[in-house]
């Protein structure tokens, strides 16, 4: 199998503890936080690019978040829910919330918990998905990885 980018998708918390991939080769992932009722739209996204995430012209490296339809008091929660594990610099940027230079986090435990404690906290439902580069099918097999929620990415 040609190696490209790989993104697995509608994962659980549960599904993460149990996937053992070489980090070196996760991308990114997203954390979908959905409240119900769905059809609302309210929703916080929490996410992490390893070469950075684009603020103005600069790349801004640390965990982030986006929301949609909450109120704005709800904010500062998130904020500091996510500041007092990873820490990093508060900035904001229309709906999103980056934690420049916060603690990054790869392996499917530790954002595996992340999920499981925004859905806590927050009231709701994750989803997570996550991108890879470079991993071959046997590889994916390897590190537990379902067959069933791989999107290939064809660039």
């Amino acid at each position: 199998m040609v190696k490209g980018r790989s993104r697995y998708w509608k994962l659980t918390s549960d599904e993460m503890a149990g996937f053992s991939y070489d980090e070196s080769k996760l991308l990114n992932w997203e954390i979908k936080c959905i409240r119900e009722p769905e059809d609302a739209a309210k929703f916080i996204g929490v996410f992490l690019y390893r070469h950075g995430t684009a603020f103005d012209y600069e790349s801004v490296n640390g965990i982030c978040y986006f929301h949609n339809n909450l109120d704005r008091n709800e904010l500062p929660s998130i904020t500091s829910f996510l500041k007092e594990k990873f820490a990093g610099k508060e900035m904001e940027k229309g709906e999103r919330v980056f934690l420049k230079d916060s603690k990054e986090i790869y392996s499917g435990k530790d954002i595996g918990e992340l999920a499981k404690g925004m859905e806590t906290k927050f009231n709701t439902k994750a989803i997570i998905s996550l991108e890879f580069e470079d991993v071959t099918a046997e590889q994916s097999k390897e590190a537990g990885l379902p067959d069933a929620k791989l999107l290939p990415i064809h660039t």
